[in-house]
């Protein structure tokens, strides 16, 4: 792969890294496929490149590669198919109170606290629970893309914020963090159910979240939106009803 501007080509090379812990299911060992180098991902590579799985971390481009497991599938919601269900639609209800609003990539202290909250509430004893503000800034703020962040406040109050990129032909929504008190509002269910809405008023085919694990139940939540796409042996193909017993088949 190579990325072309003004009249200059830079090839795009992978790497695999060494094994590590994985992150999702326990007792495995994971591995990364790395794009470099970073300063040649444009927008428009970084595009092609979500199309074949990858997704970034900071200014890390990578996808799963490990030696004997494929249980991380990326997937991706078509705008233009999807049909939210009854409990998906009572929570774009519920959450009609909240405002979002654009903002560049830059530190505020506010949203790095909700950060901080987040983290040490939902994800306590995880290994992002005690990032401080250079660690924050160099996972949410550091981009080469099309990046956003989107605060969503109630009454004034910060309920959420996600970091969002723009792709060629939809958003990816990289990493949301949100109030974990506030238990009524669902505030995940509605930030997806959102980018959907907007990816489809910018005329955008498909909002991509990241990968589906079907063993770990902070991933396997991605199957409630249908239909769902998922990438399966370099194709992109619809995940099926009974998506766990047909994957194990090979279906």
């Amino acid at each position: 792969m190579s990325h072309r501007e003004a009249g200059q080509v830079a090839a795009i090379h992978f790497y695999a890294t060494a094994p590590y812990p994985c992150s999702y299911l326990p007792e495995r060992q994971a591995r990364s496929q790395v794009a470099i180098p970073a300063e040649a991902i444009d927008s428009g590579v970084y595009s092609q490149l979500v199309r074949l799985g990858f997704r970034r971390s900071g200014l890390y481009t990578y996808r799963p590669y490990c030696d004997s497991c494929q249980a991380c599938i990326p997937v991706r919601l078509p705008v233009g198919q999807f049909q939210p269900n009854r409990t998906q639609r009572r929570v774009w209800k519920r959450a009609s109170p909240l405002i979002a609003h654009w903002l560049p990539l830059r530190f505020d202290a506010e949203h790095y606290a909700l950060y901080r909250l987040y983290q040490q509430t939902r994800h306590a004893g995880g290994g992002m629970s005690e990032d401080d503000a250079q660690q924050y800034s160099e996972f949410i703020l550091k981009s080469g893309v099309d990046s956003h962040l989107v605060e969503f406040r109630q009454d004034g109050v910060l309920k959420m914020v996600s970091l969002v990129d723009k792709l060629i032909d939809g958003l990816s929504a990289v990493y949301t963090f949100y109030d974990p008190e506030d238990t009524q509002m669902s505030l995940g269910v509605y930030n997806v159910l959102w980018q959907v809405e907007q990816a489809r008023e910018m005329g955008l085919d498909y909002v991509y979240l990241g990968y589906w694990i079907a063993d770990c139940r902070k991933m396997s939540y991605k199957s409630a939106y249908r239909p769902l796409q998922i990438l399966r042996g370099g194709r992109w193909q619809w995940l099926p009803e009974h998506a766990r017993d047909a994957l194990a088949s090979g279906k």
